[in-house]
């Protein structure tokens, strides 16, 4: 019998271990399935989250499209704003929390920041960063109303456009494009006598790149509210009144900073152009008196009754306005009388210059002169007067090389070159596009269109 027993006990304490194993396996197998479920549910909340977040971003995009100037979610105080997501069949799903950063300094990008999460799962949020901008008009290396002539020795690296007629016999490197089918090129464009043109033409190699007729610039709408410019520099930067003398010195230092005077008298010389012929121009300063030093980190705006010449180096973003009151009757210039530059050519940098009537490269220009910026002659050109025999020829009437870093717009043609030796203005030209200027333009630069994408990532 005491066999039999221990043999009974031999078989039962196997079966326990097979048992517990058993037991141990199921149990681990319920754990990892349970895990896996809650690791699949855990992930589908994760991604739902980044959806839900998206949802915020795609919202207030559309509230824009609606009201491009509401930065407040339509409630006018400040940002977070929470909103419920509700889905396609009405069933709330979570919440998302909107930040949004608005334009500053006359800019035209506006930051969105949202975070999302579901209900389920409040703990795990998501958060995005998008930028939005309105394109400006320094979109283009070139932007006028009227007829232009882009000769031979002329590379411009960016987009051209005319409301008229262009004969392009330099080198473009992007679209050159007109309203016009064709037009009726006279001597402002090489023809003589007068005769119908298509609406790009000329001897130019890259006419694959012509585009004729496209949409209309309408330079009545985009042209800039001075009135609107001036309240401005009333409220955030500098005002200049008639200086009752000659007008301001604006010299940019590499320390950011620029250096205001008043010219208090002038020389003159005598110089050309097609539609007033020889005159008496009093371009060359002669005398001046300091009046401040700013820096551009805390002055942007700059709006001068009177006529203004700048130079210099220019280390932050800032523009200067020259527009005198009432604008019918008064025709303001801006005179770069040296050259203007970045400090770097990184974006950090920036300067608008806004002319009522005419922006003037001067006679006495450095033999390789630049210009970085964005130039507007609201109602006048971009132009260097011509130096000739027969109207008060100088030594420096030819000077070796123009390079604009940046974008030009004028109502009227602009040009710097008579003849074809040149007998005035530069043996080289090169304007080049400044791809910064496209969502981020000088202040209080016009912009045109509406909000486009920039950028998104996930913080």
């Amino acid at each position: 019998m005491k066999i039999k027993n221990c043999e009974r006990g031999s078989i039962t304490a196997p079966l326990l271990i097979i048992s517990t194993a058993f037991i141990i396996v199921i149990y681990g197998l319920l754990f990892m399935i349970t895990t896996q479920f809650e690791n699949v549910e855990r992930q589908t909340q994760y991604d739902q989250a980044l959806s839900i977040a998206e949802a915020g971003i795609n919202y207030y995009r559309w509230h824009l499209a609606h009201a491009p100037n509401d930065y407040q979610d339509g409630t006018n105080h400040d940002s977070p704003y929470l909103h419920q997501f509700i889905d396609s069949q009405g069933k709330e799903l979570g919440s998302y929390e909107l930040t949004i950063d608005p334009p500053i300094n006359g800019s035209a990008i506006i930051t969105l920041h949202s975070t999302g999460w579901t209900n389920q799962n409040p703990e795990i949020k998501r958060k995005i960063t998008a930028q939005y901008g309105i394109p400006s008009l320094t979109k283009y290396s070139f932007l006028t109303n009227a007829s232009s002539w882009y000769g031979e020795g002329i590379t411009v690296n960016g987009r051209i456009h005319s409301n008229n007629g262009i004969r392009m016999d330099g080198i473009n490197t992007s679209i050159v494009s007109s309203s016009l089918q064709q037009y009726h090129c006279g001597t402002e464009t090489g023809c003589s006598p007068t005769q119908w043109k298509p609406g790009v033409w000329g001897s130019g190699p890259n006419y694959s790149m012509w585009q004729f007729p496209v949409a209309s610039i309408d330079f009545d709408a985009v042209f800039f509210d001075l009135a609107n410019m001036r309240d401005q520099a009333d409220a955030v930067g500098i005002h200049l009144n008639d200086s009752r003398s000659e007008g301001y010195h604006f010299v940019f230092r590499n320390t950011g900073s620029v250096d205001i005077y008043k010219v208090t008298r002038t020389d003159s010389f005598h110089g050309y152009t097609a539609n007033e012929g020889c005159r008496r121009l009093n371009q060359k300063i002669d005398r001046e008196t300091f009046v401040a030093s700013y820096q551009l980190s805390q002055k942007q705006l700059f709006f001068v009754e009177d006529q203004v010449w700048v130079e210099g180096i220019v280390k932050g973003k800032v523009t200067v306005v020259a527009a005198k009151f009432p604008l019918q009757s008064n025709q303001t210039d801006i005179i770069i009388n040296n050259n203007l530059v970045y400090a770097t050519k990184d974006g950090s940098n920036s300067i608008g210059l806004i002319a009522s009537n005419d922006v003037i490269f001067n006679r006495d220009l450095p033999n390789n002169f630049e210009v970085d910026g964005a130039l507007m002659a609201q109602e006048g050109k971009v132009i260097r007067h011509g130096y000739l025999w027969y109207c008060g020829s100088s030594t420096n009437a030819v000077r070796n090389s123009l390079t604009i870093y940046g974008s030009l717009l004028s109502f009227q043609k602009s040009y710097w070159n008579f003849g074809t030796a040149p007998n005035s203005g530069f043996r080289t030209r090169t304007i080049t596009y400044d791809a910064n200027l496209l969502y981020a333009p000088p202040p209080y630069f016009p912009t045109d269109g509406e909000y486009e994408f920039i950028s998104w990532k996930e913080d």
